[in-house]
């Protein structure tokens, strides 16, 4: 069961003093061009990390069938791309597994702050893959709803797990970066639902947190 120069990434964990990329170096929608400040994680490094930890979860699993569990919305460009890696993994491999898979919906952000109430929906079933783990407060709640479905194993792979003093302490099984405390959109990661059509990582203006403040 899974719930799915300036940037140099020697491993997975990006620096506090690493700014990311110039913007001007990638192609960034006109719309959005004025509210990001840098690139943080670029699309191409991100399917890579990606693809191997399709790898490290397929060789870790053995021949379990896995239940994949997509925590909406941010979750869903990394969750379909991890099922992509695996499903060719699947098809081109040695070995292969069964793979089902299903959704949950959390509300855990209201602007750039983490809401003092976690709403998970109702409909639940059983890797989990996840965006962004911070105070690992949301995850937690999650794992012990899914307790009453008695799944042999769960397994969290998370994309991004970042540094902060607010953190409970919690840990995914698989990471994809350890980044620093900056709050970061793009690749299905939101800004009260803006931004979710951008590629790649990027770091917010604070201007633009305010044009779109709610």
């Amino acid at each position: 069961f899974f719930f799915f120069s300036p940037c140099i990434i020697r491993d997975r964990k990006i620096r506090d003093e690493e700014s990311g990329y110039n913007k001007n170096l990638f192609c960034i929608p006109k719309h959005y061009e004025e509210d990001l400040e840098r690139v943080f994680i670029p699309h191409g490094l991100i399917l890579d990390r990606t693809e191997r930890l399709a790898r490290d979860i397929m060789q870790d699993m053995g021949s379990h069938h896995i239940v994949a569990l997509c925590v909406l919305k941010g979750g869903y460009k990394f969750f379909a791309d991890l099922l992509d890696h695996i499903k060719a993994l699947n098809q081109n491999g040695d070995k292969s597994v069964p793979i089902t898979v299903d959704f949950v919906r959390i509300k855990s952000y209201c602007n750039d702050s983490p809401t003092e109430k976690i709403s998970i929906g109702e409909e639940l079933s059983t890797l989990n893959g996840k965006d962004v783990i911070e105070t690992g407060r949301t995850m937690k709640a999650l794992l012990s709803k899914l307790k009453d479905n008695k799944p042999k194993m769960v397994k969290v792979v998370s994309l991004l797990v970042k540094r902060t003093h607010q953190s409970s302490g919690y840990r995914p099984d698989y990471i994809g970066f350890e980044i620093p405390d900056k709050f970061v959109v793009g690749y299905a990661l939101d800004y009260n639902e803006y931004f979710r059509d951008l590629n790649h990582i990027c770091i917010l203006k604070e201007k633009a947190k305010e044009k779109y403040r709610i």
